[in-house]
């Protein structure tokens, strides 16, 4: 659900759990379906086991995470999300949080949304659902649901805050549009970029607003002390070059006004934000902004390293473990004054 790509490989989808034996073979097309063995009782305990054995193996499918490289995975529509799920992982996600609410001066959103009349939120990609709790809390009167491809968020919720496990890139079965819809950082987790800003343009209601966050996903030196013998560029490239081989585009930012234009948004508004990686900046706010990034990217190296370098670029785990090794030190020894763009767009659907 502010890091390298998100991310949001393009793995199998997950086979559905077999269901309980309940006929001897398939119906077919034509004519009534025959009713099994019915019971003479008002209630069949039995028919009621089968349900509940059937729904426990379908949660426990949607919940029974994969180990690799020795970190968690999502299960559901296992691989179309690179980063990991675990608690470590999770822990980022909320300093990414953090490193947001830092960049964007306290505000969890910029668009002109009127929160008096908004009714219903969606927040697309929710990870820790942490943004749409604040929302919940901030706003009682809006319903607000948060999707995610993992069930990682917490239960003890805001009463007007719902989650649910989906695929974004599934087609959209909601049965009424939403006043704002909310996507941020979901770089490198998208096959089809312009599908999915033309969906949520589609899912809002007349006069609602949508906003997308992400990256550009490279990271610049306006000094020029980030340079292409350093292993931070060497790591960065790959980075960049597996997403781009997945087919999910690690650099949306700059493109997602181009998106949203041609899905027919009205009052497109884009706007940039530097985010400096570590503390190196004059400016106080901008030394914080540094502070959370650097932070958690060094808290994430592993998470967004280890799936895209070993099972799409090749490497072996220890060759990707000293890279990293590298890219730390370089990181920490404050010589690199880099920063990564954030592009925040948002518009109306008229």
């Amino acid at each position: 659900m502010a890091s390298p790509p998100a991310t949001h490989e393009a793995g199998p989808a997950l086979s559905p759990p077999a269901a309980p034996a309940v006929a001897a073979a398939t119906p077919q097309a034509e004519g009534p379906i025959e009713v099994e063995g019915e019971s003479t009782d008002e209630t069949d305990s039995s028919y009621g086991d089968q349900v509940t054995t059937f729904t426990a193996s379908l949660t426990s499918s949607l919940v029974d995470y994969p180990i690799e490289h020795g970190r968690q995975y999502h299960a559901y529509r296992a691989g179309s999300y690179p980063l990991p799920n675990d608690e470590p992982e999770l822990e980022r996600l909320d300093m990414t949080h953090q490193l947001m609410l830092a960049g964007l001066n306290g505000k969890l959103y910029l668009a002109p949304v009127d929160m008096e009349k908004v009714q219903s939120i969606l927040d697309v990609g929710t990870g820790t659902g942490i943004w749409a709790i604040e929302m919940g809390d901030r706003f009682p009167k809006a319903e607000i649901l948060g999707n995610d491809l993992s069930a990682i968020q917490p239960h003890w919720i805001p009463p007007n805050v719902k989650f649910e496990i989906d695929d974004v890139e599934s087609p959209w079965v909601y049965s009424k549009p939403f006043d704002f819809i909310f996507s941020r950082y979901m770089a490198g987790s998208i096959l089809n970029w312009p599908a999915f800003v033309q969906n949520v343009h589609d899912n809002l209601a007349p006069g609602g607003w949508a906003e997308f966050q992400d990256y550009d996903g490279e990271w610049y030196s306006d000094d020029g002390s980030l340079t292409a013998s350093h292993a931070t560029r060497t790591w960065m490239n790959g980075l960049i070059e597996a997403g781009n081989k997945l087919g999910r585009d690690p650099q949306p930012g700059g493109k997602l006004e181009g998106w949203a234009r041609a899905a027919g948004f009205a009052n497109v508004t884009h706007r940039r934000f530097k985010f400096p990686i570590g503390p190196w900046a004059r400016d106080p706010h901008l030394k914080r902004v540094g502070l959370w990034n650097i932070t958690q990217v060094l808290e994430g190296l592993e998470a967004f390293s280890l799936r895209l370098y070993c099972d799409v670029l090749g490497w072996k785990e220890d060759e990707v473990v000293v890279l990293l090794a590298n890219v730390r030190n370089e990181l920490k020894g404050g010589k690199i004054h880099a920063h990564v763009e954030l592009h925040v767009v948002y518009g109306q659907k008229v």
